[in-house]
């Protein structure tokens, strides 16, 4: 099954059993689960960034047990080492050799806990290992597990004790997530749930394996992406380059995110092809933690989430919509002549 290729379909199809399975233990979060799932099918890395008690570690750990993933767990200390995430050489008094000890990286989904309250040095042991899927000791050069993920917390509002991470590890996030409290009557719902059940735990059903979510993802570069529809992106990301409110805009990498996640947001909605809405949904997920805002913007509690929010409004959707004309069940070939018109 790991071997063969799925289609959009068929991944969607899945996406929705994987959200099904973990909606039973994550009430009212489906939206942040979607996204989730989008950064997990695009490859890439996701910081859940908010209060505490809100269901970041949870999320992690169901979605690891659902996805079939081996899920190991740091918890930041301001003591932590580079050798605590990564590994070691340790000596061998029964060989007499040093042997090299793997650390917790060596794993398909890190769950680095609170990755703001470990020092520098240590966070950036995390950024060969998300950006290359490898990691070097002592001059060597290991290969991690595939498919390899890391979703981190941060807690945005403890300042004492913590380590504001850097442009350069933010850059490496696919994504940023806050997850906000619950309404109130999904609140209830959820106490409700557990007062149903008479546990705290609940065993999730593992939906598919580590194998089959690598075909899953070859199946993202199955969904078009139309010219008129890149050079979008990439005046959105641009335009953060050029905003005054803004003093260091996106990376080159925003662009490449910005354009992965608005596929994995259409598969999401079964179409083999972006439109701009799918775009306009993951824009400030994608872009909001690649920017520096400037320092008054912080004094007035401005967010980077507002800024990218409001610059949208400045960067011209494009014309061409499939989902907006009769072209919205068109074929692949009826669209591209539409995106032509």
């Amino acid at each position: 099954m790991s071997g063969t290729g799925r289609t959009p379909e068929e991944t969607a199809r899945l996406c929705g059993g994987i959200l099904d399975e973990i909606e039973r233990v994550v009430v009212g979060r489906r939206r942040t689960l979607e996204l989730v799932l989008i950064g997990i099918l695009a490859g890439g890395h996701i910081l859940l960034e908010d209060l505490p008690g809100l269901g970041k570690t949870l999320i992690a750990r169901s979605f690891a047990k659902v996805l079939g993933l081996e899920f190991a767990r740091i918890q930041f200390t301001p003591d932590m080492l580079p050798s605590d995430v990564v590994g070691a050489a340790m000596y061998d008094q029964r060989n007499s050799e040093m042997v090299f000890r793997p650390g917790p990286v060596f794993t398909n989904l890190l769950l680095a806990d609170e990755i703001n309250r470990t020092p520098p040095k240590t966070q950036a042991a995390l950024l060969e290992a998300m950006g290359e899927g490898q990691v070097s000791v002592d001059g060597e050069t290991r290969k991690l597990p595939q498919p390899f993920v890391v979703l981190a917390t941060d807690n945005p509002i403890e300042y004492e004790g913590t380590y504001e991470l850097p442009e350069a590890q933010l850059d490496r996030f696919l994504m940023r997530l806050r997850l906000g409290y619950l309404q109130p009557v999904e609140e209830v719902a959820m106490v409700q749930r557990r007062l149903d059940r008479g546990q705290d735990h609940v065993e999730l059903a593992q939906v598919i394996e580590a194998g089959e979510l690598l075909a899953m993802r070859s199946s993202l570069e199955q969904i078009e992406v139309s010219p008129d529809l890149v050079d979008y992106a990439v005046a959105i990301v641009t335009a953060t380059r050029a905003n005054p409110q803004i003093q260091v805009g996106a990376s080159p990498r925003g662009s490449l995110a910005l354009v992965q996640l608005a596929r994995g947001e259409a598969l999401m909605r079964r179409r083999d092809f972006v439109v701009p809405d799918d775009i306009k949904k993951v824009v400030v997920p994608a872009l909001a933690h690649r920017v520096v805002l400037r320092p008054e913007l912080w004094v007035r509690q401005v967010s980077a989430d507002d800024v990218i929010a409001a610059l949208m409004a400045s960067v011209p959707t494009p014309r061409t919509d499939p989902a907006a004309g009769p072209s919205a069940g068109a074929t692949a070939g009826g669209r591209r002549g539409a995106g032509a018109s």
